[in-house]
């Protein structure tokens, strides 16, 4: 008795992981270790914190990416300062990472068009709470020369709630939506 089979391991989709006469899914995994790797390398540590970013989901569906992570923790030498202004550099550099993240997404990964990306914090009761999320598209290159991090991320395509320099927890329930 043989155990040597003529079928394809990959079934019928054997001739899907090559497009154009390209190894289309090696591209793929190849674009995602990439992204990967300078998610790791690139923004391991913060303009204001040492904390590192911690990935929490990549969805890649198409040409549509599915993003998540958590947002870096206030950095331990700012212990002395003030809560509002630890929590001003956290919300400073939380906006920095989405923008950078963004980039990063779409520098590696050419085939992507669309990202939805969602950035998290962790309460003091080790909850979560989103506190940006965005459908985020390739070709939006008008916040180019926008100064301000906030009018940039918004017009880029994230959408938070700013109070006093602070991000504030997004409703989720559907019932609050999101001050433009």
């Amino acid at each position: 008795m043989s155990f040597v089979s003529g079928a394809s391991p990959l079934g019928s989709m054997k001739d899907d992981w090559r497009q154009d006469g390209r190894p289309w899914l090696a591209e793929q995994f190849c674009n995602v270790s990439q992204f990967l790797r300078r998610l790791r390398v690139q923004l391991r540590f913060g303009e204001l914190t040492r904390a590192p970013l911690h990935l929490l989901r990549l969805n890649i569906l198409g040409e549509i990416a599915k993003c998540d992570w958590l947002a870096r923790t206030p950095d331990p030498w700012d212990a002395d300062v003030s809560k509002s202004l630890r929590d001003r550099h956290a919300s400073l550099q939380a906006l920095k990472d989405a923008i950078n993240v963004r980039a990063l997404l779409f520098e590696t990964m050419p085939h992507i068009e669309t990202a939805d990306l969602r950035i998290y914090r962790e309460t003091p009761s080790f909850e979560r709470e989103m506190i940006i999320t965005g459908c985020v598209q390739r070709n939006d290159h008008s916040a180019r020369n926008i100064h301000s991090l906030a009018m940039r991320a918004k017009i880029l395509g994230f959408r938070f709630n700013l109070v006093d320099d602070v991000l504030r927890a997004i409703p989720t329930d559907g019932q609050n939506r999101i001050d433009d």
